[in-house]
């Protein structure tokens, strides 16, 4: 018999999405750009890709690393967005990486029960699933606007997809 149940699919999915994808690649988006270009915005209604790393690093400590280690939840959202130059690259995609290394050992561990529990995270009431659900689809978006500045900033094809180039499938 099998191990594989909807849980362990999601999880393994979401753990390949959240860490082997979207991370590596948003790290080497922030890692092209200079320290104007990681604060450059467009206008005030926008975020630069360095409030835009603040605010995952927050965002995953929140829903997934917090609710799940039974860590008290010490967030400064508006503060990820206030910033105007909070430092180079580096040390933000340090803290991020140091998070996204607590999630990893989040995800590697839940269990159907943690899926199932409910949990109170930023003032909503849901389960595990949810919550994994939603920072894996909140990096997904903020990963594709940060893709999106640094080819703006850059100019240049980041080469995600060269593999797709001629079959449409991956080589």
């Amino acid at each position: 018999m099998s191990d594989r149940t909807a849980a362990s699919l999601f999880l393994a999915f979401s753990r390949v999405k959240l860490l082997d994808e979207y991370w590596p690649r948003l790290k080497g988006c922030v890692d092209l750009l200079t320290d104007d270009q990681l604060w450059w915005r467009p206008n005030e209604a926008s975020n630069s890709v360095g409030n835009l790393v603040m605010h995952l690093d927050g965002n995953v400590r929140q829903w997934l690393v917090a609710p799940f280690t039974a860590v008290e939840d010490q967030r400064d959202r508006p503060a990820e967005f206030a910033a105007r130059e909070a430092g180079p690259a580096a040390a933000l995609t340090a803290a991020l990486d140091g998070t996204m290394r607590e999630a990893a050992a989040v995800l590697a561990r839940l269990t159907d029960a943690d899926l199932l529990e409910t949990y109170q995270i930023q003032g909503y009431t849901l389960s595990g699933v949810e919550a994994v659900y939603q920072v894996v689809e909140h990096f997904a978006l903020h990963y594709g606007q940060i893709v999106y500045i640094t080819k703006l900033a850059r100019g240049q094809d980041l080469g995600f997809y060269r593999d797709l180039d001629k079959t449409g499938r991956a080589g």
